[in-house]
């Protein structure tokens, strides 16, 4: 991981020095692709590892199921004190927090990887102009000129719940774990779990062109697959140094 994180670095210190330097050193391009790539792979990794986690938290959360019925089979039978109960549901709560922990990192790490593998086609896309929206083959792109925080969430969630009649699905919201595990800035940035071509994500496209507010819309990493499609609201996410 330690080599990622530099790969990660350099990504951010080649995009800093692209305004001010004359010609780039004949390496940078191939150097700043290999660091793109690495921070793809470094997110389908962890997105790996976290398939394998999953089922052993949710095989901790049987356990803990057929636990607690024994503890209440023998608390009813006055075998044992009630007390033997209570701590199998705080047994049985954790793993249950365990597991969907682990679920929501899974998600942010899709996501996080399909943002990763369209760096390519979004340093391909020119700049927009104001009002504008750009569309490559796996990403929609607005450049808004609105400034964006996480302090204007509310009337975004209030707009999809008026128009859609259920919570805004927020799949990361500021600086996340993952984020910090994958060196991805996210702190005024908001993932919501839309597909850009469904009826809810080009609702929610339109409500922030006509705002102005930038975004970012993923299709997926590959075409054809709609895992870890979203609406990315905000700049997109520099490389932690």
């Amino acid at each position: 991981m330690s080599r990622v994180l530099a790969a990660l670095g350099l990504v951010a210190t080649l995009a800093a020095g692209a305004a001010t330097a004359s010609p780039p050193a004949p390496g940078a391009p191939r150097e700043l692709e290999a660091a793109r790539a690495a921070q793809a792979e470094a997110a389908r990794r962890y997105r790996e590892s976290l398939d394998a986690l999953l089922p052993l938290r949710e095989a901790a959360v049987t356990r803990a199921e057929r636990a607690l019925e024994r503890q209440q089979a023998l608390v009813a039978e006055g075998l044992v004190a009630p007390a033997e109960v209570e701590s199998a549901e705080r047994a049985l709560t954790a793993a249950r927090d365990d597991a969907e922990r682990t679920r929501t990192s899974m998600r942010e790490a899709e996501m996080v990887a399909t943002e990763a593998e369209a760096a390519r086609e979004l340093a391909a896309l020119p700049p927009t102009a104001p009002g504008e929206v750009r569309a490559g083959a796996t990403l929609i792109r607005h450049d808004g000129r609105a400034a964006w925080s996480l302090a204007q969430l509310p009337a975004l969630e209030r707009f999809f719940v008026e128009r859609f009649h259920r919570p805004l699905p927020v799949s990361a919201r500021g600086q996340t774990p993952v984020h910090d595990r994958l060196g991805f800035d996210h702190h005024e940035a908001l993932d919501v779990a839309v597909h850009p071509d469904s009826a809810e994500g080009r609702a929610l496209m339109e409500f922030l062109r006509t705002r102005s507010i930038p975004f970012l819309a993923f299709r997926a990493a590959q075409p054809g697959v709609a895992t870890g499609a979203h609406v990315h609201v905000g700049r997109p996410s520099p490389p932690t140094s």
